[in-house]
């Protein structure tokens, strides 16, 4: 996929995974977040997320998704940082929309350094062999 492509698939989602280290292990976990220009944002709580980007704010981020006959995939290997409470707003001009009730005050930014996309096609010969119902 090109860019623009991996682009318009990421504007079009609001849910994908972060991966980051915090210490000595790598985590990984699910986030909804929002395109704001060429970047991601997403709010979180205190807790491991913020830790871990307060110490080494490398990480990945990854969305997909797949129908009958295709697949797509992007990955995102970038820098994450809090936002300071003079750039917060940003979050109030994107479409990222709290999906669990828990208030989640914090605002992170991921800046990709590196992206790629792809784009498949789906042949799963298996699921040609189920008999069909009568």
């Amino acid at each position: 996929m090109t860019n623009e492509e991996c682009w318009e698939f990421l504007r079009s989602e609001e849910f994908g995974r972060l991966a980051f280290h915090l210490a000595e292990e790598v985590h990984i976990t699910p986030i909804n977040y929002a395109v704001d220009g060429e970047t991601l944002l997403f709010r979180t709580a205190e807790g491991s997320k913020l830790l871990a980007i307060a110490m080494n704010g490398d990480c990945a981020f990854e969305i997909d998704d797949f129908g009958d006959e295709t697949a797509r995939s992007v990955v995102i290997h970038g820098r994450a940082r809090q936002l300071d409470e003079h750039e917060e707003h940003r979050a109030e001009q994107v479409p990222l929309r709290a999906w669990v009730g828990e208030a989640k005050y914090n605002v992170v930014e991921i800046e990709p350094l590196q992206m790629s996309g792809r784009r498949f096609n789906l042949h799963r010969p298996w699921l040609h062999l189920r008999p069909d119902p009568a």
